[in-house]
């Protein structure tokens, strides 16, 4: 077994947190120590430290630490181990509702968890088409943000995603695209308190376009994965238009939610 302190440097760091977020302290814990089981950072058998240690290592109370620990043991990721103490179990939920929105879609032919690297290409401001009005429910000529964006694999590009939200749901959003979060649905819960919760999709085949070629490295004639989706707050309000076409030479889109 391993132990996640100090002295195992080659396991994922915990990062202190940031008090002033607008996500629960207890899912932002809950958060970090997910993402480090599922991308096999903490790799089953992992003995996490006791609840005061991790507790100091956040910079929160211990009670914080408790209630996402108790979570998490919940949903099947942690055990807790009489003389052991807290233990990850292996029974990594990685197709959950509750993780869909953290990680790439696109999984290895082999079904494996992969991790992209997502690079801003542009953002814009500007008044919302009729059709985007619609589909966010918005007033006729509201402000949105447009965000353009292509996330890589190993230093392959793979897929390139169009965004479409509200402006006035996301003030002072990042503009300069190098300051963009890289993971956008978890800094819209953690800025801004809007946890993504439900998600409509389109899935569809199509040939490749010459931006396509040109942005995923494609020899025409070519095939491209095209998804178009909604995606839904906590409250049930339209949150993101969103539109990916990526390459599936290398990968495979799994989608299961359970």
């Amino acid at each position: 077994m391993t132990l996640v302190n100090d002295k195992n440097p080659g396991l994922a760091p915990l990062r202190r947190i940031d008090g002033d977020a607008a996500a629960p302290l207890y899912e932002t814990v809950k958060r970090q120590i997910s993402e480090a089981i599922l991308l096999g950072q903490w790799p089953p058998g992992t003995v996490l430290p006791s609840e005061v240690a991790l507790a100091q290592m956040f910079g929160i109370a211990v009670g914080t630490v408790r209630r996402a620990l108790s979570d998490l043991t919940a949903e099947g990721l942690l055990s807790r181990r009489r003389k052991t103490g807290t233990v990850v179990t292996g029974r990594s939920p990685d197709h959950s509702l509750r993780f869909f929105f953290q990680y790439f879609r696109l999984h290895g032919l082999d079904g494996a968890l992969v991790r992209s690297q997502a690079r801003i290409l542009g953002i814009e401001e500007g008044a919302a088409s009729a059709d985007e009005a619609s589909r966010l429910n918005l007033a006729a000529g509201a402000g949105v943000l447009r965000l353009r964006r292509l996330r890589s694999v190993a230093g392959r590009p793979i897929m390139v995603d169009r965004f479409v939200l509200a402006a006035e749901r996301v003030p002072d959003f990042p503009r300069p695209p190098d300051e963009v979060p890289e993971l956008l649905y978890l800094h819209l819960l953690e800025r801004y308190g809007i946890r993504i919760s439900a998600v409509r999709e389109q899935v569809t085949a199509a040939l490749a376009d010459s931006d396509d070629a040109a942005l995923l490295d494609l020899a025409l004639p070519a095939a491209v994965l095209v998804i178009d989706e909604v995606a839904f707050d906590q409250a049930g309000a339209p949150t993101i238009i969103a539109h990916h076409r990526a390459s599936t030479a290398g990968h495979c889109y799994i989608n299961e939610v359970r």
